[in-house]
């Protein structure tokens, strides 16, 4: 019974488990009919919405689609045919932005391979293309009680919503040819054919998409051109007068797009300054009226290669590449690099954003096989870091039992109670007294030795017409240094022109010249080979095609600071100079600090036990003294009455003169003596 109860708990246990963990049921889709198609602008078609439950049941069915509000307009929605019985909320559709939203259940579910849910009446009103999308928020759910969520797939449709088939005269365009593409030329010329019997033709530009020209002829003239466009879609009217009938209307469409996409932030992980050798750029921007078209990127190192190999491809002039978002950079050697990205719209302008990037090398480095690298340049062996570590761990050990001798001494002395120099020979002369003028000093001596301790160390401180016209500069280095590399770039109007690059400086009048040549798209990039000296410098171009130069391109002022010290050929960054500075100003201020700190500390600490020693030492003192001159007093008095002996009186009076000669020294010992010892070496700081 035991046994059947223990495996019914267990068997429950990996079914609960089973059940807890296993994915929730996904057996239905979503999709539309038709999923793409040719719709001309004026023109309405329908969208069918099905549902596939994939032999599941489901009752409830949540959908939210979106369309493009510029270019379709829903007419109705037909919910008559719709597997849906009973709606949660009535179907609504909003033409401003472009959303539909249907909410319904299903009483008992229903189990379908395509099940219509709703059929939509879109009007076209705009070219390009339409896209209708099922959003996010769309459910499906299972009918199991429980709700479970069973929106395995959804399936989207673009459609092509083009103009009408010219009714009237064939339109064409030399400067817009296609009327899908955005040009980001702001005049277009346009023509139309010319058919026998047409006395006139009515024409207009504007804004409508669907609009018909007035009855009033422009002439015969089948040519019409149009300059300085606004941005946006303009639409081109046609029609012809033949035998006093006006024919029908040709409509044509001229895209403008002079403005580049939207200023964006280049973000470098991990960070702008990192050690990481292939660090990750990442870039978004958006574009109002044509959109995005591709990125192109270009790394432009600020340093001269230390190597004739390294320099393969960056002394020579790199090329912007194609790239997408995030771009992971090949591996960099260390130094300052510009990460310049060009955002393309599909009209061909461009943005241009400018990142600095610096690729550092790590303090210090584990190389297992061989040592410690410091900074990528040093490598210190295992052998000479052991080395090292073990001579630093000594001289640190012999330091440490220095001081812990030296305090250890100074204990001893505490105990032994050994007396400075000077105050031992005070003792020693009062000692000489005592044994001249009587034994009352004796436990005087004794207090005052008791007291007195041991003293401590002092504390140690310490850049004419003519058909070739001037480059444009878009590109130039910003914030250069003496330090950095100068670049710059532009276009050309012609492929593979040259392109002479002009620096002056402003201080010595010196001029460099050099010569690039532009790619077949016009883009031409110039880097400079070596470092500019600091100071202010004057850049112009010329484009050169043949014989014949193009006059100079407006001056550009550049500032180049200093931010690097030469000596000859080399050169050292303030950067590395303030840094090694820095550091070693750092380890002499954390060191003095740190000596003043631990021997003040114990100075202080001792030298206050010490005074209230001394000044108990100099109330024993000044006892002794006192001791001492009533002694000599006493023995001046026996002097003085035996002076009525008068054979006694020369030697009396010699031993007066001299008990006369010491009291005046004990007078003067009593006031001084402990004064005297305050002022030691023992106690000045």
């Amino acid at each position: 019974m035991y046994k059947a109860t223990k495996l019914f708990v267990v068997g429950w246990f990996f079914v609960s488990c089973f059940l807890f963990l296993a994915p929730k049921a996904q057996a239905a889709s979503l999709s539309v009919s038709p999923t793409n198609g040719t719709f001309t602008v004026g023109s309405t078609f329908d969208v069918s919405v099905f549902l596939d439950t994939e032999n599941e049941s489901v009752n409830t069915i949540s959908i939210f689609l979106k369309f493009s509000p510029d270019k379709l307009q829903l007419v109705s929605p037909s919910t008559g045919h719709s597997i849906i019985d009973t709606w949660l909320t009535p179907p609504r559709f909003n033409n401003m932005s472009g959303l539909v939203e249907l909410k319904g259940g299903i009483p008992g579910g229903v189990n379908v391979d395509k099940g219509l849910i709703t059929k939509l009446t879109f009007r076209v009103k705009g070219v390009g293309q339409g896209i209708l999308r099922f959003l996010d928020d769309s459910k499906v759910l299972l009918n199991d009680g429980l709700g479970t969520e069973a929106l395995r797939n959804t399936q989207n449709a673009v459609y092509s919503l083009e103009l009408p088939p010219p009714a009237g005269p064939i339109v064409v365009s030399s400067t817009h040819s296609l009327q899908s593409t955005w040009y980001s030329n702001p005049n277009t010329a346009l023509s139309w054919s010319y058919d026998k019997g047409v006395v006139g033709y009515s024409h207009v530009l504007n804004k409508e998409i669907t609009d018909i020209p007035d009855e009033i002829s422009e002439g015969t003239k089948n040519t019409a051109t149009y300059k300085n466009l606004a941005d946006g879609r303009h639409y081109f009217h046609v029609k012809s007068l033949r035998d006093g009938v006006w024919g029908g209307t040709t409509h044509f469409v001229v895209n403008v797009d002079t403005t580049p996409p939207a200023d964006f932030p280049i973000e470098i992980l991990p960070g702008k300054r990192t050690v990481k050798n292939s660090p990750i750029v990442k870039f978004s921007t958006t574009d109002n009226l044509s959109g995005i078209d591709h990125y192109e990127l270009k790394i432009v190192p600020l340093g001269i290669p230390e190597t004739e190999e390294d320099g393969v491809g960056m002394g020579a002039q790199s090329f912007f590449i194609d790239v997408e978002s995030p771009y992971i950079t090949p591996e960099l050697e260390l130094g300052d690099y510009d990460i310049i990205v060009r955002a393309y719209d599909k009209a061909g302008n461009y943005r241009e954003v400018i990142q600095r990037l610096e690729v550092v090398s790590p303090v210090f480095k584990l190389i297992a096989t061989e040592g410690i690298e410091i900074k990528g340049r040093v490598i210190v062996s295992w052998l000479w870091f052991w080395v090292f570590a073990v001579i630093v761990l000594a001289g640190l050990g012999y330091v440490a039992w220095h001081l812990k001798t030296w305090h250890l001494d100074i204990d001893k002395q505490k105990t032994k109670k050994k007396l400075p120099r000077d105050v031992q020979s005070k003792l020693k002369e009062l000692k000489k007294y005592h044994k001249k003028y009587g034994s009352s000093l004796a436990v005087v001596l004794l207090m005052g030795s008791f007291f007195i301790a041991s003293l401590l160390a002092p504390v140690s401180t310490i850049a004419n017409s003519i058909e070739v016209g001037p480059p444009l500069i878009s590109t130039i280095s910003k914030n250069i240094s003496n330090n950095e590399i100068f670049y710059t770039g532009g276009k050309t109007e012609a492929s593979n022109t040259d392109v002479i690059i002009y620096i002056q400086s402003v201080q010595t009048g010196e001029t460099i010249s050099r010569k690039v040549v532009s790619d077949k798209r016009g883009d031409w990039f110039y880097r400079h080979d070596t470092f500019l000296l600091s100071g202010n410098y004057i850049l112009w171009t010329q484009s050169q095609l043949g014989e014949e130069l193009s006059p100079p391109s407006p001056q550009i002022n550049i500032a180049v600071r200093a931010t690097a010290i030469q000596f000859g050929s080399s050169r050292i960054s303030f950067e590395t100079f303030y840094l090694g500075a820095v550091i070693v100003l750092l380890l002499v201020l954390i060191g003095l600090v740190s000596y003043i700190v631990f021997h003040s500390f114990h100075f202080q600490k001792k030298r206050k036990h010490f005074i209230k020693e001394i000044n108990e030492a100099e109330e024993a003192i000044r006892r002794g003294f006192a001791v001492l001159r009533r002694d000599i007093q006493q023995e001046l008095s026996v002097v003085k009455k035996a002076k009525v002996d008068s054979a006694l009186s020369s030697e009396l009076k010699a031993k007066e003169e001299q008990l006369l000669r010491d009291l005046e020294e004990v007078e003067r010992n009593i006031g001084k003596e402990v004064f005297d010892i305050e002022k030691t070496e023992y106690l000045e700081p």
